[in-house]
């Protein structure tokens, strides 16, 4: 059933409410929380389906074979690092993967043996709890904000602003034109590009947009996808052009591990760290120490 004929249905069904229990249906209609409650897990259902378009467009670790940069800072990790992307698979789709074999959560010390130890997983994407989270309990109203999401990949970001917030426009930078074109597949199929817009761009050559945003989202976006003289161009640029007074900047990991980590220095006088109350309870698909990661700045 589409909008127009779930319209037609609705009216329908007024026409035949005894007229003296209208206004008090309508009432109900309006300040009852079944609704939210209803409204809430539409919005869940309509990532969930999207989510499922993608795992049927992508490999099993939803990467591309062009991300060699990314496959070798995975290989450079400490310990066996694999990606599991967490918008397309929560905790229980990743168990039954295990369980049929086609997924592991370990690997073997010693080909041959039974000695294994747990393999490190790492996602490059929000999972739909934790955008639910970001949207709702980290961002303000973003009624007529620009949204900028850097590196949007397989537009998780987007989506989420699109059902859980009010943000006017909602803008996604990514660089890998398979990305882009899989990206504007799913926001033709789910109508969505009255609010979301995906550039096939660089964020080195988007200063312009930087200086225009609201809301900037900034998700592991550099560290397994550029060179660490890259990674420092990126930063300086977003600190120099990221100015618009009061805009909010939304960083996994934190600013300070992020530069730390190229040895480079946070400019004084640019933002300011928000408290993010992480102790809100979502759901049981919730992972605290995925939320904890998250941190929230405002433009000086």
């Amino acid at each position: 059933m589409n909008l127009s004929e779930a319209k037609l249905e609705i009216k329908k069904l007024l026409n035949e409410v005894k007229p003296s229990d209208v206004s008090r249906l309508l009432t109900w209609i309006r300040s009852s929380d079944e609704f939210d409650d209803f409204l809430s897990n539409n919005q869940t259902k309509i990532l969930q389906n999207i989510a499922e378009d993608l795992r049927g467009s992508l490999p099993l670790d939803a990467m591309l074979s062009s991300e060699s940069t990314a496959y070798n800072k995975m290989q450079q990790c400490s310990r066996p690092t694999v990606h599991v992307d967490s918008f397309l698979y929560d905790e229980d789709q990743v168990d039954s993967l295990c369980e049929e074999g086609t997924m592991s959560r370990s690997y073997c010390l010693t080909c041959g043996s039974h000695r294994t130890a747990p393999l490190d997983f790492i996602s490059h994407s929000f999972s739909i709890s934790e955008l639910r989270f970001l949207f709702e309990n980290v961002l303000p109203d973003l009624n007529g904000r620009l949204l900028v999401d850097v590196g949007s990949r397989l537009g998780a970001v987007l989506y989420g602003g699109y059902v859980f917030s009010s943000s006017s426009q909602l803008i996604g930078l990514e660089i890998s034109e398979e990305f882009v074109k899989l990206q504007k597949n799913i926001l033709q199929k789910y109508k969505m590009t009255d609010r979301i817009q995906v550039l096939h761009t660089d964020v080195l050559l988007q200063n312009v947009l930087l200086q225009k945003a609201d809301v900037l989202i900034m998700n592991n976006v550099f560290e397994f996808f550029m060179e660490p003289s890259e990674q420092v161009r990126a930063w300086r640029l977003i600190m120099e052009n990221f100015r618009k007074k009061g805009s909010l900047l939304v960083s996994v990991p934190g600013l300070q591990e992020s530069l730390n980590s190229l040895q480079e220095t946070l400019q004084p006088g640019w933002v300011e760290e928000l408290p993010v109350d992480h102790g809100v309870y979502l759901d049981q698909d919730s992972d605290p120490e995925a939320l904890r990661q998250i941190h929230l700045y405002r433009v000086l």
